[in-house]
Parts: structure tokens; C-alpha cells; sequence
């Protein structure tokens, strides 16, 4: 085993903290405040807070913390401090974490929060809201899509027909080219559309819109390319 002084002359300096054993301390951090989360709630929020101070710069750890502590809040009934944490939280989507990994814990809180839509409808609004907006500032088109998609089908559940109306009016807008006709280039977005508009109509019984939306929808169909998804 060399001495450091055999390490320097192959030229290896070591700081008190190399970045990665600074990486190695924020991740025990986290997995320790993980671990409280059943035990000692209150802990592990403190816990996660630290992690969050303990990176110089927004990336993956600090996320992942503030996603638990979202979570946590949630479950303790602290709706305030949850929406403080879910909007400091986003503040990472832009440049701190991948698209795809913020996609998917957007998509698991979002989940996690409609379980019990309907006994709290003014968290809902607020937490919809916010992630919409938030979405239109990262430019994530693809999710503020889909995130309008879950609300509108909430809405649907608790038969809301006037606030999902809305919402679909909005998707329709965000798939027209500049002239109002249907962007073609858009049809599996119009599809989406178009078949929560069936259910709700199917729902009460409008059978006049029913059957227009179903040619509008068939047409739609027959012009998309076999191989075309969402980018």
C-alpha cells in the first residue's frame, strides 16, 4: 500500500471532501430519512430538509427528498406544507433532473393525490393548477397533456361535466393549427380527446354530439400513420 506521498507523485490530490464522498453522504442521508418515514415521521422531514441543504446546486437527491416529503405531508394531513414542498419541488424539473425521471414521480404524486379526490376538492384544484402551470413554464408539452387528460377524467368521476368542459376545450385548442382546423400531425392527441368527449356524452345521453364526435373521431383515425406515438 503506497504512502500519500507515493499517491501525489502519480498525481492524485485528495480534498477533506471529494464530490463523490459529498454524493455518498447525501445519499445516506436520504436513505436514512427514508427509513424513518414509518417510525418517526417528524424526523424524517427534518432529515430530507437536510438533504435538500446539502447539495450546492438543485440535482437528483434534493428531488428525491423533496417527492418524499411531499408524500409525507400529504399522509399527515399538512396540506400547506405539502403544496410549499410539490412547488419547490418543480422549481428541479427544468434543468435539475432528467425529463423522463421528473415525468415519472410527477405521475406517481399525481396518482397519490387524486386516491382521495373527491374529500378534498380544494387540494385537488390547487395541486392541478400548479403542476399545469409549472409544466407550461418547462415547456413539457407532452405531459401537460396527459396531466389535463387525469383531471379531466377526475372531473368525470365526480361528475363535474362543466369544469372537464373546460379542460377539453383547452386540449382541442393545443391540437388546432393556427387557422382552427385539426392538426393531423396531432390525431393520437385528438383521439385521446375525442374518446373522453364520448364517454361524458355517452354519460348524458347526448346522442346528437355522441354521433357527430364518432365521424369526427373515425376520420381522425383513418389519417393517422400506423407508426406515429407521442415524441
Amino acid at each position: 500500500m503506497g504512502s500519500d506521498a507515493d499517491m501525489e507523485d502519480y498525481g492524485f490530490e485528495y480534498s477533506e471532501e471529494e464530490p463523490e464522498e459529498q454524493d455518498v453522504d447525501i445519499e445516506n442521508q436520504y436513505y436514512n430519512s427514508k427509513g424513518l418515514v414509518e417510525t418517526d415521521p417528524e424526523g424524517a422531514l427534518a432529515g430530507f430538509a437536510e438533504v435538500v441543504g446539502m447539495e450546492s446546486e438543485k440535482a437528483d437527491w434534493g428531488f428525491k427528498a423533496l417527492k418524499q416529503t411531499v408524500k409525507l405531508y400529504y399522509r399527515l394531513g399538512k396540506y400547506k406544507e405539502m403544496m410549499e414542498s410539490y412547488r419547490e419541488m418543480l422549481t428541479y424539473i427544468k434543468s435539475a433532473v432528467t425529463r423522463n425521471y421528473s415525468e415519472k414521480c410527477i405521475n406517481n404524486i399525481m396518482d397519490f393525490v387524486s386516491g382521495s379526490a373527491s374529500q378534498n376538492f380544494g387540494l385537488l384544484r390547487e395541486f392541478y393548477e400548479t403542476t399545469l402551470r409549472a409544466l407550461e413554464e418547462a415547456k413539457n408539452e407532452r405531459l401537460w397533456f396527459k396531466t389535463n387528460l387525469k383531471l379531466c377524467k377526475i372531473w368525470f368521476d365526480m361528475g363535474e361535466y362543466g369544469r372537464m368542459n373546460k379542460i377539453l376545450k383547452e386540449l382541442h385548442k393545443s391540437c388546432r393549427k393556427e387557422d382552427g382546423t385539426d392538426d393531423q400531425k396531432k390525431g393520437t392527441q385528438l383521439l385521446e380527446v375525442y374518446a373522453i368527449e364520448i364517454q361524458m356524452y355517452t354519460e348524458t345521453k347526448n346522442n346528437k354530439k355522441l354521433k357527430q364526435l364518432y365521424q369526427k373521431a373515425l376520420t381522425i383515425k383513418s389519417a393517422i400513420p400506423i407508426h406515429e406515438s407521442w415524441e
